[in-house]
């Protein structure tokens, strides 16, 4: 979709839809009043209206759309809101539709960006492997236009930002959307190869003998039993400096997850084409640092493989010698995110950065404590942790802080190795953080859980649908920005 930015009053515009956004408990504009019966419409967040309004206004169609009470509002309201007016476009079979800015005590470009990321996520479908569609169910709004009034120059950057964020989203839903026959390790070190050469970004891909060569045994162990042999992938934007931060991001990317020789039941199963959701988030992150230019330096660690049972795969009771040299001992082979995510960890220590942030679906526990609408969070940094806080609220993204003190570490050693590959089931969101640690240094550390927030099965927000949501994506984007400045 284009989105045009242009001077012009909404309620002076001939268009086939106009949508016109509206406070709760405030009067509308005399025009839009006269046509809506007492009592229907009350601007409530996300209620809408669909209206003709005839000879009354220039518009062909007039959308009526709440958020709600103005003193409750957030960015969240207005990326909710776009989404449902762009729903609404669509489901007219609409080329195009023209609103403005919402007035609000927000920041011009911080609307702005809202309305650009909730209209773009808002249309998001995921198609690629449907046949035989009808033109309806395959049609797009081509167009928005929306309307300013004075300096276009705020409400410009807010969209630009907007536009690359909402990219770098799409970027992850299709990956964790596609099925796991096309998202192999290999693809995914393809898709990293396609970032460098669009914005020139350092790339690093590591294929079996490399990884063999380089000691990375977490990673070889998971992957050992499939055909699809395992990648190693770095991404790196900008350089060392005295100027700016170094961040590492690292995804946990495993293509498909039957759990191994512990083999998961069949029921559901087929979902765990997404377990590679904190990879597909590191890529969709690294899109946005490409597309914003971000004056930070960003290295992107994506460690993939996949998870099958065969007469070659690792099995319960293994020992395994990690890239860091430590040893884990495997009791169970479905509890593999966290051994591919000990090589990238160690990995990410030569940087010497100011933040190392994973991502990872890597627990049912944390799907058990916090359900499907915050990240489980946990790490060695609280200014990090505050760092990433601020940026889930901003983001609607959020975290919910847990514990990780020494006890659940302990939890995690081994008699005969290191450490031990899962704690019980007690605690096991915790006791998983506890075992990534051992891999960190001390460097500032932050563990991302977003087994609960990366798939949902209805649609829980107006820009989700079923299927990958893309989580972390925007949650990254805000914090880079952040430390962006």
């Amino acid at each position: 979709m284009e989105i045009v930015i242009r001077s012009g009053v909404a309620l002076r515009e001939s268009t086939p839809l106009l949508v016109q956004w509206a406070w709760e408990e405030e009067t509308l504009p005399t025009e839009l009043a006269s046509l809506v019966e007492a009592g229907d419409f009350k601007a409530k967040p996300k209620q809408t209206q669909l209206l003709y309004p005839r000879e009354s206004l220039p518009a062909r169609r007039l959308l009526l759309v709440g958020l709600g009470k103005r003193g409750s509002a957030s960015a969240d309201t207005v990326r909710q809101a776009a989404a449902l007016a762009a729903l609404k476009a669509r489901e007219l079979q609409l080329e195009s539709y023209t609103t403005s800015l919402p007035a609000s005590d927000m920041p011009t470009a911080l609307v702005a960006q809202a309305l650009a990321e909730g209209t773009l996520l808002g249309l998001y479908r995921f198609l690629e492997y449907k046949s035989n569609l009808s033109p309806e169910q395959t049609h797009e709004v081509a167009r928005l236009e929306l309307l300013v009034e004075g300096d276009t120059a705020a409400v410009q950057a807010g969209v630009n930002v907007g536009q690359a964020v909402a990219a770098g989203v799409k970027l992850a839903r299709d990956l964790a959307n596609a099925p796991g026959n096309a998202v192999t390790p290999a693809r995914l070190g393809e898709v990293a190869e396609e970032l460098g050469q669009r914005f020139g970004f350092a790339t690093t891909v590591l294929g079996k003998a490399a990884l063999q060569e380089g000691g990375f045994g977490g990673i070889l162990a998971v992957g050992q039993g499939s055909a699809n042999e395992p990648r190693f992938i770095v991404i790196e934007h900008g350089s060392t400096s005295p100027d700016s931060p170094t961040i590492c991001l690292v995804g946990k990317g495993i293509t498909f997850d039957t759990g191994g020789i512990s083999i998961k039941p069949a029921e559901n199963m087929d979902a765990m084409k997404m377990d590679m959701g904190g990879a597909a988030a590191v890529l969709g992150a690294m899109h946005i640092v490409g597309e914003l230019k971000l004056p930070l330096h960003v290295v992107g660690i994506v460690c993939a493989a996949e998870n099958m049972p065969s007469s070659t795969a690792y099995k319960p009771g293994d020992i395994i010698r990690t890239l860091s040299g430590k040893t884990i001992e495997v009791l169970n082979t479905d509890a593999e995110g966290r051994i591919v995510l000990a090589d990238g960890l160690h990995y990410a220590q030569r940087y010497e950065p100011q933040a190392i942030i994973d991502l990872a679906t890597l627990t049912g526990a944390v799907m058990v404590a916090l359900g499907p609408h915050a990240i489980g969070m946990m790490g060695t940094s609280q200014e990090l942790a505050n760092r990433l806080t601020q940026a889930g609220e901003a983001s609607a993204e959020r975290v919910w802080q847990l514990p990780l003190w020494d006890e659940y570490r302990d939890m995690m050693k081994s008699e005969i190795a290191d450490l031990k590959n899962t704690g019980g089931r007690y605690g096991g969101a915790i006791t998983a953080g506890g075992f990534l640690a051992a891999f960190v240094g001390d460097y500032p550390w932050i563990h991302l859980d977003i087994a609960g927030t990366a798939w949902v099965e209805s649609a829980t927000r107006p820009y989700y649908s079923k299927g990958a949501t893309g989580i972390g994506v925007r949650l990254l984007a805000q914090l880079l920005q952040d430390y962006a400045g």
